[in-house]
């Protein structure tokens, strides 16, 4: 992509769109909107499935990661009239939130063009709202831990999953953390998940408590790997996978791991075999296809209790 232009007209997907200001750092390591917008559309045939009727909340660098960031839930007032949107209910009342939900290819660069490095969905599909495809476990290490006790954490909440007739499959957040995703795809509410993951998160609590915490308050949290199990939440958003994450000096993308790799992960002591910059991404989409795709589809029922 041309870095020189400040304004780039191109036509995508049948829509024309005018991309702006491409050479424009957005990281510190160099790396420029007008290559986040060639990720974004080099990943799109990945991506786009696992945001599909989802609305999404997005994360905007204006002027890059060390610039002041926002979070855009409501489409803006010069949101094209093909880009989808979907109304959502605010929790204290009032107007609806017009949330965009990226649908197509043209959307998704018309969102990355406005330095949306991240893009966070819900956990349902519209109009479902009060029915999440998922349950998630987002793994946030405190002071003093890292990604490879995530992986350790992660590991154990596979066969606890297991022995409650759960297949889950695992992300790297693209951050610091691991998420772990066990897909439903059966008739449950948030209630039902939320209550699931708090009581699986408290029973690790108690049998790990030198590994892992379930409060939220961060001052407990040093050493340990901290369960968030309240992403199950109609009003909670989790960073996609295949996203960009704003969190360093140079992007790096939320992707899917095998276990094998968590397992090898935490043998080697290399946190850094975990962290996935997107031409990586891009590589593993190449030569691994998506290791995501179970979670589109999968049906498991929720256990009672």
């Amino acid at each position: 992509m041309p870095a020189a232009k400040k304004q780039q007209a191109v036509e995508i997907g049948g829509r024309s769109l005018t991309l702006t200001n491409p050479d424009k750092p957005m990281y510190p390591s160099g790396f420029t909107k007008g290559q986040v917008i060639d990720y974004y559309l080099r990943a799109a045939d990945t991506l786009l499935p696992h945001l599909q009727r989802r609305p999404v909340t997005l994360k905007r660098y204006p002027n890059g990661v060390k610039g002041r960031y926002f979070y855009e839930k409501d489409a803006p007032s010069f949101t094209p009239e093909w880009v989808e949107t979907f109304p959502v209910p605010r929790r204290e009342g009032g107007p609806e939130i017009r949330y965009i939900v990226i649908g197509d290819l043209p959307s998704l660069v018309w969102c990355a063009n406005l330095a949306s490095l991240e893009l966070h969905p819900f956990l349902y599909r519209v109009p479902n709202l009060q029915r999440p495809d998922s349950v998630v476990f987002d793994l946030d290490p405190g002071e003093r831990a890292g990604i490879l006790d995530c992986a350790r954490v992660a590991l154990l909440l596979k066969e606890a999953l297991a022995a409650r007739g759960l297949e889950c499959f695992a992300k790297v957040s693209g951050s610091k953390g691991i998420q772990v995703y066990a897909p439903l795809h059966t008739a449950v509410t948030f209630q039902a998940t939320r209550r699931f993951a708090h009581g699986l998160a408290e029973q690790f609590e108690r049998r790990h408590p030198d590994q892992v915490v379930s409060k939220m308050a961060k001052d407990l949290r040093e050493g340990k790997v901290f369960i968030d199990w309240s992403q199950n939440s109609d009003f909670k958003t989790t960073a996609a996978v295949y996203s960009l994450r704003a969190s360093r000096e140079s992007p790096f993308v939320s992707v899917p791991v095998a276990w094998q790799e968590l397992e090898a992960a935490g043998k080697s002591g290399e946190a850094s075999v975990l962290d996935f910059d997107p031409a990586a991404a891009l590589a593993r989409i190449e030569r691994l296809g998506d290791l995501f795709a179970p979670v589109l589809e999968l049906k498991q029922k929720l256990p009672a209790g």
